[in-house]
């Protein structure tokens, strides 16, 4: 259906503990946990609506594939995004040949967004949308060089 909202992803590590302990360090609220499933599901955005979850699947290494999400967040908590990080000892990823010490801005959209990743090498992202028109010429930037271009 076209106005259908995504309500879960699921990702998979290989190692439930250690992935439980990642995600409850982003402050997301465990949900639920199924030892024998080797499964956990956390809530996403507020925890009291439940409108969103994240399932992560213990598999063995051998079926281990590393994936892709974004946290939506306002610009305002993007910013902070490069402490919050720092301070659980998760690096930043440079992404699209641009480094890690600004957002990058996917200027067709636009948003800017901080890249990361999970123990277990699983891609994640920090997105902020962005008030302004698209301007999808411009590629991938960084946000102090999307901001100029509105100047």
């Amino acid at each position: 259906m076209k106005n259908a909202e995504l309500y879960e992803t699921h990702v998979k590590t290989v190692n439930l503990e250690s992935a439980v302990a990642f995600y409850k360090s982003l402050g997301l609220e465990l949900a639920y946990l199924l030892e024998e499933r080797r499964v956990a599901f956390f809530y996403l955005g507020d925890s009291e609506k439940k409108q969103q979850m994240l399932g992560v699947w213990e598999v063995k290494e051998h079926e281990f594939v590393p994936s892709h999400f974004a946290f939506k967040v306002t610009v305002e908590q993007l910013r902070s995004v490069p402490q919050l990080l720092e301070a659980k000892g998760i690096a930043l990823s440079p992404s699209f040949g641009l480094h890690a010490s600004e957002p990058v801005v996917h200027a067709w959209m636009p948003a800017a967004c901080y890249y990361f990743s999970d123990p277990d090498g699983n891609s994640l992202e920090y997105l902020a949308l962005l008030d302004q028109e698209p301007k999808p010429e411009l590629g991938v930037l960084h946000l102090s060089e999307w901001e100029k271009t509105f100047q």
